[in-house]
């Protein structure tokens, strides 16, 4: 089972696991996510093997600086004035990557791009005295639910991996928002933890929706999805279902539920956004075979919380 370390204690352990091409879970200030080196394949694989994920998924890669993010990826006036704007913090950009970049080809699946992202806290310090970019999907079993605790982690992935650093539960509490920048224009490939509005108000340009194929992580249609089947925009609640409720109003019959976790009682969606993952896993540990939800609107925050959970209510295993 893994060891849980309090990230006041678990720098040297995990310094000294990602040395020997081991991985780590880490908090970040989205989720919990599974760290290991960038530069090592068998680090990478071992990603991959932990989590059981498709390996046409590409992953993150995690900097420290954009010292470090512009020896990987070549950064026009855009996407350095966003990353300036929003870095460390919940964004993802898609860059073309540079040909001397030193990661390794399992981190991008083939891509001639690479998604950077520069996280707060003890991640960024991880990788600032390790002087190697990270790559850290979020520590789970693939297509699960994200973890928001270290408990959680050790619950799903414990048997598996050896060192979980405790951080507390993670302040945002969704994935990092993924922007692919390319000829001055931004598509959005994964809304998250920063709304599109704010990225267009530093940029200056709307953004693009929509892409084909798998071009950054979190795009499968089928992900983050728990054990039971997901119901959405429900209005009545039928017998046996356990209730994710938002706001004031409940749907009809929500007495009757089996359990219920409500998001947001004053209909924050930022609030919303952090419990996401813990409610899900809570109803879900309910035994209930399935969770209904009740709209939530895809204003700012919402429409990220909502693209999870269509991804979550879709057929299990299918590809975007």
């Amino acid at each position: 089972m893994a060891e849980i370390l309090a990230v006041g204690e678990a720098m040297e352990r995990a310094l000294a696991l990602l040395e020997c091409g081991d991985v780590v879970a880490i908090p970040t200030e989205t989720v919990y996510g599974l760290a290991g080196d960038a530069t090592n394949g068998v680090a990478v694989a071992r990603i991959f093997e932990a989590k059981g994920r498709p390996r046409f998924n590409p992953l993150i890669a995690h900097v420290a600086d954009l010292a470090m993010a512009g020896r990987m990826a070549d950064f026009d006036p855009l996407s350095t004035r966003l990353a300036e704007a929003f870095w460390p913090g919940p964004l993802t950009l898609v860059l073309p990557q540079r040909a001397e970049s030193g990661i390794h080809p399992l981190v991008t699946a083939g891509l001639d791009t690479i998604a950077l992202r520069m996280p707060r806290g003890f991640g960024g310090e991880l990788i600032a005295r390790l002087g190697r970019p990270l790559a850290a999907p979020s520590a789970n079993s693939s297509g699960r639910l994200s973890a928001t605790t270290a408990e959680a982690v050790a619950v799903d992935l414990g048997d598996r991996i050896k060192l979980v650093v405790d951080g507390g539960a993670t302040p945002v509490g969704l994935e990092s928002t993924i922007i692919k920048i390319e000829d001055g224009k931004l598509r959005l490939l994964r809304p998250g933890g920063i709304a599109a509005h704010e990225i267009e108000a530093v940029a200056g340009v709307k953004m693009m929706r929509g892409a084909a194929g798998i071009q950054a992580p979190g795009m499968l249609a089928s992900h983050y999805a728990p054990g039971a089947a997901m119901r959405l925009n429900v209005g009545k609640i039928a017998s046996g279902e356990a209730l994710l409720a938002f706001g004031r109003d409940r749907a009809e019959g929500w007495r009757d539920a089996v359990a219920m976790r409500n998001l947001s009682e004053a209909g924050d969606l930022r609030e919303a956004a952090t419990n996401l993952f813990a409610y899900m896993q809570a109803l879900d540990r309910s035994g209930a075979a399935v969770i209904a939800v009740e709209p939530i609107p895809f204003d700012g925050l919402g429409e990220a919380i909502n693209d999870r959970l269509v991804r979550a209510a879709a057929p299990r295993d299918k590809i975007a």
